[in-house]
């Protein structure tokens, strides 16, 4: 045999033995079972009766709980549109998912092509039990709710190539041109034995329904070759039929069905809240019982955005004070769970959002402690886990908990006022904004895990070289203090001359960003701060008294809600600096609060609802330190004999805007309701100690007599910044999560 002969044999036997082994790996690799209709489309998931049915190895029809999490596209430093995460992103992300027991992420909107090419890669060898993912289409939002009318030709059509761009993103066969605030590339993977359902549109504006209803009266009853609406379908709810309709449509070409379903809240519901005061939040209803499948296997079912919190109806509804909440109050969320339940009697309903977030801030409150904010790690686990036990027990078909990861980027309104300018919000944190801190994986800012907040200032030897900045100052007490920052807070660390017992003594730390100020004279005691006045104050002592408070002439919540804005504080409140000035003395330094509830009376309300506020700073003592027994998500700073150690969010002392040193400045508010700002130079710090025996001595004469200069004194001051630096971390309330996630079975029964 020659020798081109033997390598043309060699060359023959290796192709052979390589389409051998791919036969085999190909044979052994596990497959996912789908169920093939009589005219060959495939389904994998279906609706029947009132349960969500998997078709499963066994080959039959199995009902499920779906149990997920909703999901982002976007990492710290990063706004929505701009889509940043990475295949390595995804797949940490899905594994993490996946172990905490989930068994679907929901997506808003279509993400990179990357996501469906990591997430086929993912389960490529996962057989049988895979990581599905639920399909969202964005609805024209911003024109919806600018236009009021959902016919408007413009607004129909960008949904339609909404929905096409989504279902042929998802089977891989589209390239999308790049546009700005939107996903596009080269969609070439195709994921769709992976979906679990689409969810068409975002929560509806109630004013726009009801208008879109009141001006097209006639509108002709939608009859689709999938979906139609029913005779008693509203303009609205035949429009959005038809977009359900064209889904399928879609689909269907790539011979694929799958379940469908439109985003709904409460606020849209089909029930009626004699307790809210709140004409739009009980307006106009979109029922999901007003359309059907007319020639559609996989099915349709129902889903809701539902938080305990929001609207005011769950506090104010005495018609939902049924169900005990077992600490003497009332489960209100149950309670609504299951009157929204008794409307669906033949088909499936889903929670698709509920959750609390962890973070300072607080902007709603919820019956039970149930609020909107103001929980550490633990307690929004518990929380959490406590809410999807109600979805379960109400016979709900899943509970997707919102949300994966914390979102820098996002506002909430009594904290949009103050941070300013609001297109820089993403590039850093502000931890009084709740919307931001609903993950229950910590995005955490750049020095967290490198600092652990625990009355140690060993880990600050470990910092890079010349980032921890000595502070240039004198006071009475005070051995040094040493600070540096990040996207989140402002770090102090302080060596007293004696050990620091806060039965004894107070520790105070005044704040200087901007030209004016005012003197804390009570807290002084006796004291003399000279050339300038102060913005905020750090009180540090017992742990119901440590907080930051805010000068009277400074208070941003005063000059909102007071008579130069909004005009809803007590009158006692507005009189109260007026009489402390009547003696010629400064007015006391305020605590720092937030608006909770606005104040609301009739006719432009049902019935009249107090204006209702929280103090926020308060500065909880704890660790830092995930591993520690006093560890707290919230906790803010912590002492060990002679040592202090701290972090203050940049909002509590005055910053609209770290990364620009942009903060609130004292000029009136524009139209009652904008602030402006001005550029600090960075911070001037002042601390002093007073013996709770001085506390309340405002006598400048008396044996005290200390001088704190604010002239003498180094401001602490940074570089602007573009870009941050953040970490990951699992939340507590991730782990409370898996917990219940996997001790709750995917499949209820057979079918």
């Amino acid at each position: 045999m020659s020798k081109t002969k033997r390598w043309v044999l060699l060359g023959v036997l290796i192709v052979v033995l390589l389409c051998g082994a791919a036969a085999i790996f190909g044979f052994f690799r596990p497959s996912l079972k789908t169920f093939a209709d009589t005219d060959g489309t495939k389904l994998k998931f279906k609706t029947e009766g009132t349960g969500f049915l998997l078709y499963g190895e066994n080959e039959k029809w199995n009902e499920m709980f779906v149990k997920g999490v909703n999901l982002g596209a976007t990492v710290p430093g990063h706004f929505p549109g701009e889509l940043p995460a990475t295949e390595e992103d995804y797949l940490r992300w899905f594994k993490q998912i996946d172990e905490m027991g989930a068994n679907v992420i929901r997506l808003y909107t279509v993400h990179n092509p990357v996501f469906y090419s990591a997430i086929v890669k993912y389960n490529r060898n996962k057989g049988e039990d895979p990581l599905y993912f639920m399909q969202g289409i964005w609805s024209p939002e911003e024109q919806l709710i600018e236009q009021q009318d959902a016919y408007a030709d413009n607004i129909h059509q960008m949904f339609k190539e909404e929905i096409t761009k989504a279902v042929a993103a998802v089977y891989g066969d589209v390239t999308v041109d790049a546009k700005h605030g939107a996903s596009s590339g080269k969609y070439t993977t195709n994921a769709g034995k992976y979906l679990m359902a689409w969810h068409v549109g975002t929560e509806w504006d109630p004013s726009m329904v009801k208008n879109t209803n009141d001006k097209h009266k006639d509108a002709s009853r939608l009859e689709g070759t999938y979906f139609s609406a029913t005779a008693e379908a509203s303009p609205f709810e035949n429009w959005l039929a038809g977009l359900l309709d064209y889904t399928a449509a879609e689909e269907q070409r790539y011979g694929w069905q799958h379940p469908i379903t439109f985003t709904n809240w409460v606020t849209t519901d089909v029930l009626e809240h004699p307790g809210e005061p709140l004409f739009e939040e009980d307006m106009v209803s979109v029922d999901a019982r007003h359309i059907k499948p007319v020639d559609w296997d996989a099915g349709y079912f129902a889903s809701y955005h539902v938080y305990p919190y929001y609207p005011d109806f769950f506090r104010t509804d005495k018609s939902l004070r049924t169900i005990s909440d077992g600490k003497g109050g009332y489960n209100t969320y149950k309670a609504y769970l299951r009157k929204l339940k008794a409307e669906y009697t033949d088909m499936p309903i889903m929670i698709t959002e509920y959750g609390v977030p962890s973070s300072m801030g607080i902007s709603h409150h919820g019956p039970g402690g149930r609020d909107q904010g103001g929980h550490d790690e633990q307690e929004q686990g518990q929380i959490n886990v406590s809410l999807t036990q109600d979805i379960y027990d109400e016979g709900y078909s899943g509970a997707i908990l919102f949300m994966w990861q914390d979102e820098w980027f996002k506002k909430t309104w009594n904290t949009m006022p103050f941070e300013i300018p609001a297109d820089r919000r993403a590039y850093w944190l502000n931890v009084l904004t709740n919307e931001k801190m609903f993950g229950v994986l910590a995005m955490l800012p750049g020095k967290e895990e490198l600092l652990n907040i625990d009355g140690n200032l060993s880990d600050w030897d470990k910092l890079p070289e010349g980032e921890v900045k000595r502070w240039e100052g004198k006071a009475s007490g005070v051995k040094a203090m040493q600070l540096i920052h990040d996207e989140a807070y402002l770090y102090i660390g302080m060596e007293l001359d004696q050990e620091f017992d806060p039965k004894k003594s107070k520790l105070y730390i005044g704040a200087d960003t901007i030209e004016g100020g005012e003197q804390p004279l009570k807290e002084l005691a006796g004291r003399t701060l000279e050339g300038g006045g102060l913005e905020t104050l750090i009180e540090l002592g017992k742990d119901s008294e440590s907080q930051v408070k805010i000068a009277p002439s400074y208070d941003f919540h005063k000059r909102l809600y007071g008579k130069d804005g909004y005009w809803m504080l007590p009158e006692d409140e507005e009189k109260g600096d007026q009489a402390a000035n009547q003696d010629g003395n400064p007015a006391p330094f305020n605590s720092w609060k937030l608006g909770i509830s606005l104040m609301m009376n009739p006719p432009d309300t049902r019935f009249a609802h107090p204006f209702v506020d929280e103090t926020v700073g308060f500065l909880k003592r704890g660790s830092t330190n995930p591993e520690a027994q006093d560890f707290s998500s919230l906790a803010a700073w912590q002492y060990k004999g002679n040592v202090v150690e701290m972090r203050i969010p940049w909002m509590l002392l005055g910053f609209a805007d770290p990364s620009s040193l942009q903060v609130i400045d004292y000029s009136a508010i524009e139209d009652r309701r904008t602030f402006k700002t001005a550029t600090a130079g960075g911070i001037c710090l002042v601390p002093w100690i007073v013996d709770r025996t001085e506390v309340g001595n405002v006598d400048n004469n008396s044996t005290v007599g200390e001088v704190i200069s604010l002239q003498s004194t180094t401001s602490y001051t940074w570089e602007p910044w573009e870009t941050v630096k953040y970490s990951e971390r699992l939340k507590k309330s991730y782990y409370a999560m898996k917990e219940f996630f996997t001790g709750v079975p995917d499949i209820r029964d057979s079918k």
